[in-house]
Order: structure tokens, then C-alpha cells, then sequence
């Protein structure tokens, strides 16, 4: 929690906070400024002329943190990840919550280029604020962030224009798979538009799905056809098929052949994913025992289904790593479960 005497070292707060209470210039959860006075410290430093990097840092899958652990942990995430930041950046910088699992922060001492990558390697890195699990409300979630940032005046003259390329730096981070951070360089950046990252790089891996299981006969050839997509968009390590056997069996040929019964319980509706099997351990004993077995820690489970006709699950796994499933992934994943289960009913083959 920001005091007075940490904010009054920089004089734009010295004089606003003389004989003003510090409770109304901070965020109510996360005790560190609010959106609107570290925006207006951003704008005093323009109007003085005084050079600094302008960032705002968006949690990760921050849904999937509520939905798993729950609002309050989510809460106690969102808290502990701005006390890691107020910290990091403490004696050269502030930070402030935008909104919802978003931060602001000004860096007055990381300008350069190589300064700044040299700041978010610290951030980043071992004994950094972020990649790490933060222990919470009893519970440890792993925690990354994807950020963007940009300079002043180097990249932009006034408030507007520099907010807009922090935005367009943070989606950048986001299309490429996020837990990353993007500096804003001009000649890389200055003509992506913000709706056309968001979206291209979903629609071309569906379309090229599509393609796929238009042109190539027969299922297994088929889906044989769209593994080097997936290993190449999603960066997977295996993929697997559990078909009516219940036999769950790697498709990319990694060797696994395991039986799971139950690995169907684990779904409330046709997608589930966790980086944590205790969590389906009572649910899915037979399918947690297989986790366990071959140490795979992350793993997403989408039903291979047409109506209430269920053929069987693709599960896609990563050993010894907590990996964080992205929105566009898990909307690929259901896509490509659709059409297996088009072409089952169609042709009535199986894999």
C-alpha cells in the first residue's frame, strides 16, 4: 500500500497530497493509485517535459483464475500482483490500477531501449513479480502477464497518443501467445491495427481446419492433416484421443495408451482445463491417476460431440508445466472437435 511519504518523493504528489487524505487517490482492493491520478501523473510529466515509459500490465487468463479458485482468491491475486509491482518499481516509478485485472505504471528511469528490456527482465525473471505461482486464500495459482509499453516523447507527444500505442503493444503481446512483454519500436508496430491482430490469427486457423477435412479423404487422414497446425499454432507438445474405448492414446505418436473411464466427468459443458489435476482428483480418479502417472500438469479436455451424441474427447497435455490455456486455443480446440464429430456422423468412421 502506497504511503504519503513513498508518493510525496516525487513533487507532482508532494503538492497534491499536502493536507489531502492519500485514501482518496488509491484504488480501493489494491491500495495502489487510482486510474485517475496515475493517468494525470502522466499528463503532468508531459506538460513538464519530463521523459518516461508508460506500461499497463493485463493478468493473464484472469478468468480462469475466478472460475477455478474463486472471486476472492481472484481478488487476492489481483492485490498481491500490484504490492509485486509497487515494490519492483519502487524508487522510480508508480503504479495504479486501470480497471478489472489491468495496471498502469510510469517508469522515470527505464528509457532506452535496453533499459527498458533490461526492466522487464527483472520482472520477468527469477524472484520477479511475475511467472511464478502466488501463494493465496490457501491456494498457489501460477501467474503470468502480458504487457505493452511505450516512451516519452520518443514515440509519442501527448497522453492520447501514447495511451494508444501502450493498447496496441498489449494486444500485440496478446496475439502472440501472451506471458509476454511488448516494447513499442516504430518500425515494427506503427501500422498494426488492433481489431486485425485480434482476430486474423483464429479465423486463418479455422479456415485452414475447414480446408483440411474438405480436401483429405478418410477421418485419420484427415486429422493427421491438421496436427502440424496445431503443433505449429498452439505450440503443443501431444495431443490425445480418448475414443468410446476409453482408451486414451497420443495422436502426435508419444506412446501413451492409457485407459480412462471417467475422464468425462471432469466436463460441465464441452471444454474443461486446469494446470492444477488435484483439482479433478475426487472427480476423475482413474483419469487424475493418468495425469499423475505421466506427470503432466496442464491439460484441456474438449468432448467430441454432435448434439447429445458424444464419440469421445481430445485431450491436449504438457509435463512439468503450468501452462495457462489462451481463449483463441480452447475456441480452436471445440472447432476442430465440431468438425470430427460432423465428419463421425457423416461417414460413420472412427478414429
Amino acid at each position: 500500500m502506497y504511503t504519503k511519504e513513498e508518493l510525496s518523493k516525487y513533487p507532482y504528489f508532494e503538492k497534491l497530497l499536502d493536507g489531502d487524505d492519500i485514501i482518496h487517490h488509491l484504488d480501493s482492493l489494491t491500495n495502489v493509485l487510482s486510474r485517475r491520478d496515475v493517468a494525470d501523473f502522466a499528463v503532468y510529466l508531459i506538460e513538464k517535459g519530463i521523459p518516461f515509459t508508460y506500461g499497463m500490465l493485463d493478468i493473464d487468463n484472469f478468468k480462469f483464475i475466478n472460475d477455478t479458485y474463486g472471486h476472492k482468491t481472484g481478488d487476492a491475486v489481483l492485490k498481491a500482483l500490484a504490492d509485486g509491482m509497487e515494490k519492483h518499481m519502487s524508487g522510480f516509478g508508480v503504479v495504479g490500477r486501470f480497471g478489472g485485472d489491468e495496471l498502469l505504471f510510469i517508469d522515470l528511469e527505464h528509457i532506452e531501449y535496453e533499459q527498458k528490456k533490461e526492466f522487464f527482465g527483472g520482472l520477468y525473471g527469477a524472484g520477479g513479480v511475475l511467472r511464478k505461482n502466488i501463494d493465496v486464500s490457501g491456494f498457489s495459482p501460477f501467474v503470468t502477464a502480458t504487457v505493452g509499453c511505450a516512451t516519452y516523447p520518443y514515440d509519442a507527444k501527448d497522453h492520447n497518443g501514447l495511451f494508444e500505442l501502450i493498447d496496441k503493444t498489449l494486444y500485440r503481446g496478446k496475439t502472440k501467445g501472451r506471458n509476454c512483454y511488448i516494447i513499442y519500436v516504430e518500425e515494427k508496430h506503427k501500422d498494426i491495427e488492433i481489431s486485425h491482430i485480434a482476430r486474423r490469427g483464429i479465423y486463418t486457423s479455422m479456415h485452414s481446419l475447414v480446408r483440411q477435412f474438405e480436401t483429405v479423404p478418410g477421418i485419420k487422414n484427415k486429422f493427421a492433416s491438421v496436427l502440424p497446425l496445431l503443433i505449429d499454432e498452439m505450440k503443443i507438445s501431444d495431443l490425445y484421443y480418448a475414443g468410446e474405448d476409453c482408451v486414451m492414446h497420443s495422436v502426435i505418436d508419444r506412446g501413451l495408451e492409457e485407459k480412462v473411464t471417467d475422464v468425462g466427468r471432469v466436463l460441465s459443458n464441452d471444454v474443461y482445463f486446469a494446470n492444477d489435476p488435484s483439482l479433478i482428483r475426487e472427480i476423475s480418479p482413474c483419469f487424475y491417476g493418468v495425469l499423475e502417472k505421466h506427470g503432466i500438469e496442464s491439460f484441456m479436455v474438449v468432448k467430441v460431440s454432435m448434439g447429445v451424441k458424444a464419440f469421445g474427447y481430445l485431450i491436449l497435455a504438457e509435463c512439468r508445466s503450468k501452462r495457462i490455456w489462451q481463449e483463441e486455443e480452447t475456441a480452436l480446440m471445440y472447432f476442430l472437435a465440431k468438425l470430427l464429430a460432423a465428419t463421425i456422423m457423416l461417414t460413420g468412421e472412427r478414429l
